[in-house]
């Protein structure tokens, strides 16, 4: 997933949107569509370990301001959305703030907020990395109790893939869009005639022009994670859910690889550069890292892409999380952006500028019903080939929160450590 705040322009909504509305957003908006469960509380505690309220309120007792914190390039995706939100529904939002971070850098944030019993961000956009980290921690509040209410049908609205990454979050978040990731290559023609399809001979390439493929760190960048959950079913490791005991012919082709690569980049972005200026020709890249980057221009449209002969994809997704210990008023109006978020009419923006190609999470919002601009920006700067992929090929989850974890953990030392 695309995991790091590149410089980019987010594509404008219009009106052009589908004309049924989700349940999941009539419901949530709408104060008349569900009874009022219970009156809103006062702020909790901001303890790790606080409950949230089993029964809320379907609208705050009066709008508040939610500070957004964004660690995975999610706001390039739902800025449009949320500044959508706050002018259609003053009633629940005075005010939203966005700020951006990076994943390593969340969970400790929110804890030490959390054990100064003064939380103060009420909503974390995060990918995978975030989300592991927090759940590991146990920093979100649990929103099942609130499905019904807020989020009605949420499984059966997602579309297969998305419905699949949605149980990573345990719970514990909302996802907000879903792609299918990679791996892929992503290549400079002038100088590469002829790319890599398979483990075997992307070594060999690597092993006679040192220093010129590379990957990002995969603890803070979405097209390096899913090169490295991408390795286990490549090479046919024995448990490619597992990265203790599952990818003896991963770490070993890491290992080896390691020694033609000369850094890694801490960030996605970082790794586009590079590729830009020449100083790599070949990267491990994706859909939304091929698309979004060329249409900016910060990389040059020249540059072509190629996967895998024998690809199976890597999910990756998007979520909304709520740190334990915001007010319940504050816990209402993030449950009911969530829930914006999710309709139809919104969902299309998020084909943006490729960023997270597709990127819709919910069934049944096609390519026509995005902005216009989106709809070039795809024919563009796509690939053609890129639906025909994601139809012929297996698509797998990213690994759950401890094996992720887990996984980051054993690259930085054994990998990222050497270098």
């Amino acid at each position: 997933m695309p995991a790091d705040n590149a410089v980019h322009h987010a594509a404008p909504s219009d009106s052009r949107g589908p004309s049924r509305r989700s349940v999941l957003g009539t419901l949530a908006i709408g104060a008349a569509a569900v009874p009022v469960l219970a009156a809103c509380g006062a702020p909790s505690s901001g303890s790790t370990g606080q409950a949230a309220p089993s029964t809320l309120a379907t609208k705050p007792s009066k709008p508040v301001t939610l500070n957004i914190l964004d660690v995975a390039g999610n706001l390039k995706l739902t800025q449009p959305i949320i500044d959508a939100f706050k002018a259609k529904h003053p009633d629940v939002v005075s005010g939203i703030t966005t700020t951006t971070g990076t994943a390593p850098e969340l969970a400790p944030k929110v804890q030490a907020q959390q054990q100064a019993g003064n939380v103060q961000i009420q909503l974390v956009l995060t990918g995978t990395d975030g989300l592991s980290a927090g759940i590991s921690k146990g920093l979100w509040y649990d929103l099942k109790p609130y499905y019904a209410t807020f989020f009605p049908g949420l499984m059966a609205n997602y579309q297969a893939p998305a419905a699949s990454m949605a149980t990573l979050a345990q719970d514990q978040g909302i996802e907000l869009v879903w792609y299918p990731s990679g791996p892929l290559l992503e290549y400079d023609p002038a100088k590469v005639p002829t790319v890599p399809t398979t483990t075997n001979a992307l070594l060999d390439w690597a092993k006679a022009n040192p220093g010129r493929f590379q990957y990002a760190e995969p603890r803070n960048s979405g097209s390096g994670r899913t090169f490295l959950m991408g390795l286990p079913y490549l090479l046919g490791d024995s448990d490619p859910t597992d990265p203790v005991n599952g990818w003896a012919k991963t770490w070993a082709y890491l290992t080896e690889l390691n020694k033609y690569i000369s850094t890694y980049p801490t960030k996605t972005s970082t790794l586009m550069t590079n590729l830009a200026q020449g100083t790599v020709q070949v990267i491990a890249s994706t859909t939304g890292w091929y698309i979004n980057p060329r249409a900016l221009g910060t990389v040059p449209a020249s540059m072509k892409v190629a996967k895998f002969d024998n690809l199976t994809w890597v999910s990756d997704a998007q979520y909304g999380v709520i740190p334990k210990g915001v007010s319940d008023d504050e816990l209402i109006a993030a449950l009911q952006l969530l829930a914006f978020v999710l309709t139809p009419e919104q969902q299309a923006v998020t084909y943006d500028q490729g960023y997270f190609y597709p990127g819709p999470a919910v069934k049944g919002v096609t390519l026509s019903q995005a902005p216009a601009s989106s709809q070039q920006v795809v024919a563009t700067y796509g690939d053609p080939d890129f639906d025909t992929w994601m139809a012929d090929n297996p698509i797998k989850n990213s690994l759950p929160a401890t094996a992720q974890v887990t996984a980051f953990d054993l690259w930085d030392k054994n990998i990222g450590a050497t270098k």
